[in-house]
């Protein structure tokens, strides 16, 4: 199966509520966590609502 590696490339300082709740639901907190989650529907729409803050390669 598919899977994304997801890496945090910008601060969560200033976003928006819902987009700092997307970004904790992938695993990721800090500037440069980096997280391998699965290519499914609900992935790439997270992807999608904080793709201005990270960085996304295919695993």
């Amino acid at each position: 199966m598919a899977q994304f590696n997801i890496k945090l490339t910008k601060s969560l300082i200033g976003a928006k509520k819902d987009q700092i709740a997307t970004a904790d639901s992938l695993g990721l907190r800090k500037i440069g966590d980096t997280t391998v989650q699965p290519d499914n529907a609900q992935t790439k729409g997270k992807i999608r609502k904080i793709s201005h803050l990270i960085e996304v390669t295919e695993a």
